[in-house]
């Protein structure tokens, strides 16, 4: 490994990350699961979710996002806002209103708003059956939805009842054998939910973007509204997201920093 590089720290709705500039592609070799956790350590590093590297292929950025715990992930709503935010103030694309980026998922779209929020077309969900999780003794029926990455969206009577959340909820392995992010999901008024999550190689965080439409995509199914025009708001413990329907896409906007 290199004696060291630069790096930059940001957040959305306080779901953090480390940047790693990577142009040309030279610390692949270095990113190692070790230095990645190293790295998200709040008390022996920098902190944070994960880590996004920002390499420059093929006339492309790609954002290789990996977890907390050094793990890789196809997807991440807040993670890649906070990667184009980056984009925008440090690599020269602040008069770009569309911005695309490559992830393990396919290429994304971001559209900077005009107050300044950023938008990503996260794509069509994929809703794949019912489920089960289990925290601090309660059991749950739940909703297995794809949205770039795998989700078990349980509605619960209080966030309060899933407990701390320091251990990964148990789960059907044969349904996730890759693990899986779980929203416990509480609904606060029409078209208005608020949410709790534990992601797969990062713990309980601060908000999850690709949580939050998952969370929304089960409630339009719990609630019968396929289409609610005006989309969710959806409360996480680090500030508000919105998400909306642009066909069969979900669009994700909130703020990165």
């Amino acid at each position: 490994m290199s004696s060291g590089f630069p790096f930059f720290k940001g957040h959305g709705t306080e779901n953090d990350f480390v940047v790693l500039p990577d142009r040309e592609g030279l610390l692949h070799g270095d990113l190692s699961p070790e230095l990645v956790r190293e790295l998200c350590d709040r008390r022996a590093g920098i902190g944070g979710d994960g880590v996004l590297r920002a390499v420059h292929t093929d006339g492309i950025w790609f954002m290789d996002y990996r977890n907390s715990d050094g793990s890789i992930s196809e997807m991440c709503g807040n993670g890649i806002r906070v990667f184009a935010q980056y984009l925008i103030e440090h690599e020269g694309l602040g008069d770009h209103h569309l911005i695309p980026i490559m992830t393990r998922d396919g290429v994304k779209t971001i559209t900077v708003e005009d107050d300044h929020s950023l938008t990503v077309d996260l794509g069509r969900p994929e809703v794949l059956g019912e489920t089960k999780v289990s925290a601090n003794g309660h059991t749950w029926s739940a909703l297995h939805v794809s949205t770039g990455n795998p989700h078990a969206v349980a509605f619960v009577d209080s966030l309060d009842e899933p407990g701390h959340l320091l251990d990964a909820p148990e789960h059907d392995e044969s349904v996730y054998p890759d693990g899986v992010n779980v929203e416990f999901v509480v609904r606060r008024g029409e078209g208005h939910i608020a949410m709790r999550v534990h992601e797969r190689g990062s713990g309980e965080t601060r908000s999850c973007g690709t949580g939050a439409c998952a969370a929304m995509v089960a409630t339009e199914l719990a609630d019968g509204m396929p289409y609610r025009p005006e989309g969710y708001r959806v409360d996480v413990p680090g500030g508000t997201l919105t998400v909306t329907r642009q066909g069969e896409h979900i669009l994700l906007n909130g703020p990165a920093v």
